[in-house]
């Protein structure tokens, strides 16, 4: 079957779906790229990988594209499920013979979806790479390991899949070759990142168990597999070819740097070949590793501190400690590699003295950017269970009709709108200093790109600022009253 593979259009700078693992309209705008696509995408011949937010292609575009296509793989979000099925909705009117399947995280949690939405013809929970080609290529729904469809009135799940094992990554095709064919990389855009960059894995799942980290307790689970590190290597090379214009790559991963054997083998393989590259990382490699890091080309980690208070580390189950967190970012400007810091306000046993805590914290470590965001509890996380054990959660919408995040949990003496206010003082508390806004600006000094970029972000973060301070207002006068 002729096949589009979609990451569907949404709200405006909407970084939901495909490989956002916190889907939300961004203060800034942001765009990943929709990697989980891009492996059945290559193995279906005269498809097509449609990622229509960063190429700003509108729902009614969309609708006239799938008129060529027979078979539509649409990954939505919970963010973005209803816009998804009443776009899906139109299509069949147009292409009542149109057959759809939904994969990602929300279906995988919330089969009895297919219940309410005729529109959807099957879901498939966890690693959809092999079902929606096996669908495809004509194979019966009853015979697919992990789709999820209507059969006599009622929801059927075919047994589950078995993950994709280090072999079978290998023999994967590679997203890069799709990107060339379907995308267009300046289309995507992360503050932190060099512009243009280039994303892709080297492994899937995390073996960290953060209770609120919904992929490895959903998509791309806890056991972690890798690719080799010459089928990377030989991936990167190509991709220095198909993309000169490319200033870094991104390892996409949940999580890079777990074994050091592994980080020192294919850093070996990436030294030769000169090139610059980032990567999400944990708190627990030593100096010896990240100076070989260093030297193979790495320039910026990701890194989830998450929270500056130890019990809440623990509570989360963060498998990391303040002071690791401390060495490691030491050790890591030791030897020049910047990091962009992610902290969470909204935690399980958060308080206002946790809060500053944690904006000390971030103060001490002193990275180059950093991301605060309001606590998420997602359906099929730990972190969902446990709050709702208590009542925590006070509504179970995490974001508006535009898509931004809202805070949905609330604690004793610790309101939302008062969570709300934390994370703008929390920006401002850390960029609003001398030497960090004089890091910034002297950066882009001597590239008009970069001067370009960052007059636009600072515009956008003002006005998404400006929003939420109304947000909070607005919420303490309900409350009040």
């Amino acid at each position: 079957m002729k096949t589009l593979l979609l990451n569907p259009p949404s709200f405006k700078n909407f970084d939901g779906g495909a490989s956002s693992r916190w889907p939300a309209t961004r203060e800034i705008e942001s765009f990943w790229y929709p990697v989980w696509l891009t492996y059945p995408a290559g193995m279906l011949p005269g498809s097509r990988l449609l990622d229509a937010p960063p190429h700003h292609i509108t729902p009614e575009q969309t609708i006239e594209i799938v008129r060529d296509y027979e078979f539509l793989v649409l990954f939505t979000s919970t963010v973005g499920f209803a816009n998804d099925v009443a776009m899906v909705r139109k299509m069949k009117a147009v292409k009542p013979d149109l057959k759809v399947a939904f994969v990602g995280p929300h279906v995988q949690i919330k089969p009895t979806c297919l219940l309410d939405n005729p529109e959807i013809d099957f879901i498939v929970s966890g690693e959809f790479d092999h079902a929606v080609v096996e669908f495809a290529e004509g194979k019966p729904l009853a015979q697919i390991a992990g789709a999820g469809y209507i059969e006599n009135g009622k929801v059927r799940l075919n047994p589950s899949r078995p993950q994709l094992q280090t072999a079978d990554l290998d023999k994967l095709p590679f997203a890069t070759e799709v990107y060339k064919r379907d995308l267009v990389i300046e289309n995507y855009n992360v503050p932190f990142l060099l512009h243009p960059f280039v994303a892709f894995y080297t492994s899937r799942g995390c073996p960290a168990l953060c209770t609120f980290c919904l992929w490895p307790q959903t998509l791309s689970g806890h056991a972690w597999r890798v690719r080799s590190s010459e089928n990377v290597a030989r991936e990167v090379r190509q991709a220095l070819q198909l993309f000169p214009q490319s200033k870094e790559f991104f390892f996409d991963d949940d999580t890079f740097n777990i074994r050091k054997e592994r980080v020192l083998d294919i850093c070996s393989k990436f030294k030769p070949l000169g090139f610059r590259w980032s990567c999400t990382a944990r708190v627990n490699s030593d100096y010896e590793t990240l100076k070989a890091m260093a030297d193979a080309g790495a320039r910026l980690f990701i890194v989830g501190y998450e929270s500056g208070d130890p019990q809440i580390l623990k509570t989360i189950k963060k498998g990391a400690t303040v002071e690791q967190a401390r060495e490691f970012t030491k050790n890591c400007k030791k030897v020049g590699i910047r990091i962009h810091g992610d902290f969470i306000i909204g935690l399980p046993g958060e308080t206002k003295e946790t809060i500053q805590r944690t904006l000390d914290f971030a103060k001490e470590l002193d990275v180059e950017t950093i991301q605060v965001s309001i606590a998420h509890a997602y359906a099929g996380t730990e972190l969902y269970d446990q709050l709702a054990g208590h009542n925590y959660m006070a509504s179970e919408a995490v974001a508006d009709l535009g898509g931004h995040q809202l805070p949905h949990i609330e604690y004793p003496g610790l309101p939302r709108e008062e969570m709300m206010a934390a994370v703008n003082r929390f920006y401002d508390s850390y960029y609003f200093r001398p030497r960090v806004a004089w890091r910034i600006v002297r950066e882009a000094l001597w590239d008009a790109s970069e001067r370009r970029r960052l007059y636009e972000e600072t515009v956008e973060y003002l006005r998404v600022r400006s929003d939420r301070w109304k947000y909070a207002r607005k919420r303490a006068a309900k409350v009040a009253s």
